[in-house]
This record gives structure tokens, C-alpha cells and sequence, in this order.
């Protein structure tokens, strides 16, 4: 156990996702541990911002120790548990869990335990990425697209071209619809370019020229004929 000396001390951080729950356990826990300051605040582990955190985070000093009574009061996935992990170490400061004795980064044995926690994390990261490249690619295939949804929806587009037709300028129709000119532009090319038929083929196109009827020297095709009776 660890207590403070000199310019360093225990730090302990507490938590719990509602107010309906006490921190009162939590606190007793810590201070039997040797805290002798303690952070704590009452918000679920799914938010981000965790000011109290945040704020002990930013208090830390070298060689420091903060203690958790478990991890699950500390960080939300265990990749959360590694960055902030690496935010202790930046900061000279350790950390340890009473609920999980290997969890002590004032140990050579809880600093390799993490390491390995963090190449586990590293590879299901790879995972999640190679999943996701694979499920994107085929989605693809099947006529997916992605990338940003559209600003201007298709009838909102074809009451655009009405007001235009009208005599409204583009400026009055990106105002009436509330978007920028540049926007207005894009959406109408847009429209046009996927409502876009192919050119008919007319009698003068390339395909229906005819060049006379076709000559008298041509060969005789190969026919046999003269074998059918024959074979009946």
C-alpha cells in the first residue's frame, strides 16, 4: 500500500450512474485505503464528459496514485481503461483497484497485465475495421451508397425547377427553400445527372445506316442442302 509522502498523495475516485445510488461506500472504501482526497460524482459511465474525472485527471502530479474500488467506477470499455491508463502515465502517476489486485500500475506485474490488455484491445480494433471494410465493400455490391444524406430531398428539388420555370431566380429559390445558392446548384446537376435517359438511336445514327443492298459477288453461304433429301 501506498501512502502519500512529501508533495504526493492517494487519490481516490469514486462513482455511481444515479443519483438514486449512495457514494457513501465507495468513500469509506477509499479513505480505508489511504485516500486522502477523493473525487467523486454521481453520472452514468456511458457519458463522455465526466467532469469530476476530468478534474482529477487534471490534479495529478508525479507520482501519485489514484485508486478505484473497482475499474467499472473508472472507465467505460477497456479501451477507456487504457487511455486513461496512458493519461496517468504521462502524468507520473499510478493507478490500483481494491476489486482487482492486478490492476496496479505501481507494479511491474499490474504494468505488464495492462500491456497485454492493450494488445488484446489493439487487436479487436483491427477486427472491428476488417469487419467493417468487408461489410462496406459488400454492401457496395449490392447498390449501397454512402456518404452523406442529401440536403435537399427529390420533391423539394422538382419544386425548385418549378420555381425556376416560373421566373424565380436561384437566389429567391435557395432562399425559399433555405439553403445556400451553391447548394441549390449542386442538387438541381444532381437531379439531372441520375434523371438523365439515354439518347434514342434515330435513322441517321451510325447503327441504321445502310450502305445499298448487299452485292452480287458475295460467296454462297456454305449451305448443304443438297444432302438433306438424303438424310430422310
Amino acid at each position: 500500500m501506498i501512502f502519500a509522502t512529501g508533495d504526493t498523495m492517494q487519490i481516490g475516485y469514486a462513482r455511481v450512474s444515479t443519483d438514486a445510488q449512495d457514494l457513501t461506500n465507495q468513500r469509506e472504501q477509499l479513505a480505508a485505503a489511504g485516500c486522502t482526497r477523493i473525487f467523486a460524482e454521481k453520472i452514468t459511465g456511458t457519458h463522455a464528459d465526466r467532469p469530476e474525472l476530468d478534474r482529477m485527471l487534471d490534479h495529478l502530479r508525479l507520482g501519485d496514485v489514484v485508486t478505484v474500488v473497482s475499474l467499472d467506477r473508472l472507465a467505460r470499455s477497456t479501451r477507456d481503461l487504457l487511455d486513461i491508463t496512458e493519461r496517468l502515465h504521462e502524468a507520473g502517476a499510478g493507478l490500483r483497484s481494491l476489486s482487482e489486485p492486478w490492476a496496479d500500475t505501481t507494479s511491474a506485474a499490474g504494468r505488464m497485465v495492462l500491456t497485454v490488455f492493450a494488445g488484446i484491445a489493439e487487436f479487436e480494433r483491427s477486427l472491428i475495421i476488417e469487419r467493417t471494410r468487408r461489410g462496406r465493400s459488400a454492401a457496395k455490391r449490392r447498390g449501397v451508397q454512402f456518404g452523406r444524406r442529401p440536403i435537399l430531398s427529390a420533391a423539394q428539388v422538382e419544386h425548385a425547377r418549378e420555381l425556376l420555370t416560373e421566373g424565380r431566380t436561384v437566389a429567391e429559390t435557395a432562399d425559399l427553400l433555405g439553403v445556400h445558392r451553391a447548394t441549390l446548384y449542386r442538387a438541381l446537376r444532381a437531379h439531372e445527372s441520375s434523371n438523365a435517359k439515354p439518347r434514342e438511336l434515330r435513322q441517321d445514327d451510325p447503327a441504321f445506316i445502310t450502305y445499298g443492298p448487299p452485292s452480287d459477288d458475295l460467296p454462297i453461304p456454305p449451305y448443304r442442302t443438297e444432302n438433306l433429301g438424303k438424310a430422310r
